[in-house]
């Protein structure tokens, strides 16, 4: 690729640590290791010190996450500046609010302007729908699944011929089991308090304690599958719950309810997925809400454990029902519950088989080196057209 000495500017509100915050530092870690330089606009956040370890520079512009149209405004003026004086070739906006100031000052600046769809925005009213518009507006446009890139194609037919699906991905590196040390199982097991000598299956529900993420319906199928004789296990809700205390405690107050107390643990905000996935036995994703990719089931898969997620979003795109997982439908605990039972009843030799078959899909679709060629493939083609 001809990016040697090109410059890319990404566009995002927040260094956070979402699935969108994790592809821009992996696209600009691409970019210095073909040797152009990414420059990152940002509010900035946690993720600060990877993206400074992956070679990017962050420009600090402290308003880029706000919807006040004047603050826009103003952005975009910043940002073309920042391409006149960086010299920047490229803009790749990642998120709705600041993707208008950097799609009003790629276009002054004469610059080719990508975006990237990471979510399924609602769209209630034609405000709402004009708002959301912009990310429709890349000169390509980047969707991140396949039910993503039929979404953008719903809402803004327009932009149909210059959607380009690219899948997120996964670090196999960083999520291979051949990766995890003993010692990081042991201490995540005791965070965890598990037994010691734990035999039970471990069944794993990690996500954000958010209503849509299923744990209701999953403790609804716990219930279930205590009452079909299989073998033992137990379930973890691993999580940050971000502020919603009440949610969290309406969930303890249902397994209490169930008298699941003994089979169901929420441990809160996990630091270490590879090592998570790697202590369970089953992994579940019972969204009841799309999800635009699917990041459990494809980190899971590469783990080589099996996943049962929602029939509904992405995930059907990572998980080959009956093969490499399972998927069920939303909001269905009995379903649910019987394909627990029917993962428990395989054993450890029979979930490996599976296991093994997703890894293998995962490796060869989903990973993070596909990602970055894909992306910059991407930028190169747009560079080397005439302006």
């Amino acid at each position: 690729m001809a990016l040697t000495g090109r410059t890319i500017l990404q566009v995002i509100p927040h260094l956070s640590a979402g699935g969108a915050e994790r592809t821009t530092i992996e696209v600009a870690e691409a970019l210095r290791a073909c040797g152009a330089t990414a420059l990152v606009a940002s509010v900035g956040g946690r993720l600060e010190g990877e993206l400074t370890r992956a070679g990017a520079e962050l420009i600090r512009i402290d308003r880029l996450a706000t919807k006040n149209p004047i603050a826009i405004n103003g952005n975009a003026s910043i940002i073309a500046k920042i391409i006149a004086r960086r010299k920047v070739d490229l803009v790749h906006a990642r998120s709705r609010a600041p993707a208008w100031s950097a799609l009003w000052a790629a276009r002054r600046m004469k610059k080719p302007f990508v975006t990237t769809y990471h979510g399924v925005y609602n769209a209630g009213n034609p405000l709402k729908r004009f708002y959301n518009s912009v990310m429709a507006r890349g000169d390509v446009v980047i969707a991140n699944s396949q039910f993503t890139a039929a979404h953008v194609r719903k809402e803004h037919p327009q932009a149909a011929d210059r959607i380009v699906t690219i899948h997120r991905g996964v670090d196999i590196g960083r999520f291979s089991p051949d990766a995890i040390l003993p010692a990081r199982k042991a201490a995540l097991a005791k965070a965890w308090r598990l037994p010691a000598d734990n035999t039970d299956a471990v069944i794993l529900l990690p996500a954000r304690m958010t209503g849509w993420k299923g744990h209701r319906e999953a403790i609804a199928a716990a219930d279930r599958l205590r009452a079909m004789n299989a073998p033992p296990w137990r379930m973890i809700f691993a999580g940050d719950a971000q502020g919603r205390h009440g949610y969290l405690q309406e969930l303890e107050l249902l397994i209490a309810q169930h008298e699941l107390d003994d089979r169901i643990t929420i441990v809160g905000h996990c630091d270490d997925m590879p090592a998570a996935f790697a202590l369970a036995d089953i992994v579940i994703a019972p969204s009841n809400e799309p999800e635009a990719f699917g990041r459990v089931a494809a980190e899971a898969g590469a783990m080589a454990v099996p996943v049962i997620g929602s029939s509904i979003g992405a995930q059907g795109e990572i998980i080959v029902d009956g093969q490499t997982g399972f998927v069920v439908p939303p909001k269905a605990p009995e379903t649910l519950a019987t394909t627990m039972a029917n993962l428990l009843n395989r054993g450890r030799e029979g979930r490996k088989l599976m296991g093994d078959a997703a890894q293998l899909r995962v490796r060869q679709n989903f990973t993070t080196a596909a990602l970055q060629q894909a992306t910059l493939a991407v930028y190169d083609r747009l560079m080397g057209r005439p302006s």
